[in-house]
């Protein structure tokens, strides 16, 4: 029996699809207000048909912190709609199907083919335009929130006579294990072995619906249409945790209007957009330091995922694209939050406090932290480099918000003490990065920097039980722990704190005349890690070595030599300048070295900003325009932000879709 009637419809493991067929207006054209919205117009390819569960040959959509998203075909065939979704529930990720709603229509009992007019994508939706002799079909995705995905269908008659337009949807197979769907009523329910995610295909009352088998459906609606009538079905897509009421949420689905979410959700990217595009450096006025933005915002968006499982508070992934990824970092976190500073305060705060949730009693912070540790545990052998107090800082700059630095304050500041009481190992003032287990891979991994070539030759020192350091004493954690004296300082007087920020402006002082004498080496003109005891330079020159300009911790002159080699095209100066080590050391090798030459854009923001702070703005400029430039996909529509990039070919490297670097590329052409 194949049926009559849909309108709703609601998928889960975590899908819901809900349809209303109404007769309605043409979708709404974008208003002058939306203007913005422009330079996000196809910035990121996401046309795919996956080949299977665990296909990434192409990016997916995601929108409001969903723990699921979609893309688009890359052809049009028999049937429309968009591919997906896939699946952040289960398996660090798996497409549930190449399409859940295969979506055929005819006219007048017979098949209509569609034509794809267009295939365009923005920060705030997905839209399909099709048409044929008779029919003008467009299709438009977007998220209502974390839960839930809207997809309208615009069916209009571009005829003469009236038609009977039969809509058919059925879903293509199911490309994982462990799934089952059931109907019930109205509404189908999907649910997985592998995930406590659940979703509801929900069609109204008058839908009838056939199941195929437990893994298939099929579902029908009929319109009639007279000539230029157009009406729309509207399917919400809800993939829903157990700790959220589904309840609630169909609740809210029975009683949404897609127009008033629509416009919601481009007023709401247009305005963030707005935010970053107007806040540019003067120098970045381009239209294509405008899309570089919008590509970044999206890079965010889509890897923003709100509180499920283990994760208390919403916040950002590295990246959804790779397995190894669906998590929070410590450091990460810092930088995303800085980036989203500048259009989304509230996001930012909450990033921050995804990691402060996890703090312990003696003020550590934990490295990674998963939704669900039965994939991949939180890992607690190291924490990351104390940047916390900078990200507070620079969220208050936008909007003064006391309260959160009330809250952020106390737990920032025992982090910071943590530091000195675990990775002191001489107790002479400056730390080093350490691990918890003792391992020496574990402390490399807290340097952020895994394998860098300052610690080829490390060894492991034990504090105390459960407190291990390096046998080197690190400039960048140094140059890390002064800025954040005096961000803490900045913070304290904030609170009205000022015994505590005259202590910190003080101890900032002591550190900053250590930093200069111990980590500088005159004869080269560079930073560099030191021996445990300070006497010996553990050469090699890599990104470290700016750290201390960034946190304004050197002399102008120190700055003034640091500079000469950044801007030497033969050392830091090359196709995507300040990578992570000089190209004429032998050891440069970005192909196989992660931290070993690749351009990561954190350390050349950190470069840049440190080039600003000593007055080169002239270099600061030409730096950032070069990075830009020289980095493949960073310019221009289609491909994504890289996790890093080879500083001699500009090739992007690893991870695409990349979080911080993303974050970072906002900072480099933000006015402040």
């Amino acid at each position: 029996m194949y049926l009559t009637k849909i309108v709703t419809y609601v998928c889960v493991l975590g899908l819901l699809f809900n349809f209303s067929c109404t007769t309605a207006k043409k979708s709404p054209k974008f208003e002058t207000t939306h203007n913005y919205l422009d330079f996000s117009e196809n910035i990121l390819e996401y046309h795919i048909t996956p080949k299977d569960a665990k296909d990434r040959s192409g990016l997916m959509f995601s929108d409001q912190g969903a723990w699921f998203a979609y893309g688009q075909h890359q052809e049009s065939k028999k049937s429309i709609g968009f591919s997906g979704p896939f699946l952040m529930t289960q398996q660090n990720g798996v497409w549930l199907s190449t399409s859940f709603m295969n979506t055929v229509i005819n006219v007048d009992n017979a098949y209509e083919t569609l034509k794809i007019e267009s295939s365009r994508s923005y920060a705030s939706h997905l839209e399909n335009h099709y048409s044929s002799n008779k029919l003008s079909v467009t299709e438009t995705l977007v998220f209502k929130n974390g839960h839930t995905a809207l997809i309208q269908t615009n069916i209009k008659n571009t005829g003469t006579e009236t038609i009977v337009v039969e809509v058919l949807w059925e879903n293509a197979p199911i490309l994982i294990d462990g799934i089952s769907i059931s109907q019930h009523d109205h509404r189908i329910t999907v649910t997985s072995t592998k995930s406590n995610a659940k979703g509801y295909l929900t069609f109204p009352k008058d839908t009838q619906i056939a199941m195929v088998d437990s893994v298939h459906y099929k579902a029908q609606d009929v319109l009639t249409l007279k000539p230029n009538e157009t009406k729309d079905i509207v399917v919400a897509q809800t993939f829903i945790f157990p700790e959220y009421s589904w309840e609630k949420e169909k609740q809210s689905i029975a009683n949404l209007n897609f127009d008033s979410v629509f416009k919601s959700r481009k007023g709401e990217k247009n305005t963030q957009l707005k935010a970053i595009i107007d806040n540019r450096n003067p120098e970045f006025k381009d239209d294509a330091y405008a899309q570089v933005l919008a590509k970044s915002l999206l890079t965010l968006q889509n890897n923003w995922r709100i509180p499920a499982g283990e994760l208390t508070n919403e916040g950002i992934f590295p990246s959804y694209h790779y397995v190894g990824f669906h998590g929070f970092w410590a450091w990460d976190s810092w930088k995303h939050a800085v980036g989203l500073a500048y259009y989304d305060t509230d996001l930012a705060k909450n990033q921050m406090r995804a990691m402060f949730d996890f703090q312990s009693d003696d003020g550590f912070i934990v490295d990674c932290i998963f939704r669900d540790t039965t994939i991949e545990a939180h890992n607690y052998r190291d924490t990351k480099p104390p940047l916390s107090a900078w990200a507070v800082a620079k969220i208050y700059e936008k909007d003064k918000d006391a309260e959160f630095v009330k809250e952020l304050y106390p737990k920032i500041k025992k982090y910071h003490e943590w530091w000195y009481a675990k990775r002191d190992h001489d107790q002479d003032g400056l730390c080093e990065y350490g691990s918890t287990d003792g391992t020496v891979i574990a402390a490399k991994w807290e340097s952020g920097m895994d394998n860098a070539i300052r610690f080829d030759d490390s060894k492991i020192l034990k504090n105390e039980e459960g407190a291990y350091s390096l046998d080197q004493e690190s400039v960048d954690l140094n140059a890390y722990l002064y800025a954040e004296k005096l961000y803490l300082s900045e913070l304290a007087e904030i609170l009205n704190k000022l015994e505590d920020a005259i202590t910190y402006k003080d101890q900032a002082a002591l550190l900053k005349q250590k930093i200069q004498q111990q980590f500088y080496d005159p004869e080269d003109g560079w930073f560099y890690d030191t021996t445990l005891d300070g006497k010996t330079f553990i050469k090699g020159e890599g990104s470290e070595g700016w750290t201390a300009l960034w946190a304004n911790a050197a002399t102008q002159e120190q700055a003034s030599a640091v500079k000469q080699k950044m801007m030497d095209p033969k050392k830091f100066y090359t196709k995507v300048p300040f990578q992570t080590m000089s190209a004429d050391h032998d050891r440069f090798d970005p192909l196989k070295g992660y931290w070993r030459g690749p351009n990561w854009l954190d350390q050349a923001y950190f470069g840049v900003q440190g080039l600003r702070n000593y007055g080169f703005h002239n270099e600061a400029n030409q730096a950032t325009i070069q990075i830009i430039e020289g980095a493949e996909g960073v310019l221009g529509k289609g491909k994504s932000i890289r996790e890093n990039y080879h500083p001699i070919t500009g090739k992007g490297l690893n991870a695409q879709n990349f979080s911080w670097s993303a974050a970072h590329l906002i900072m480099l052409l933000q006015n402040d």
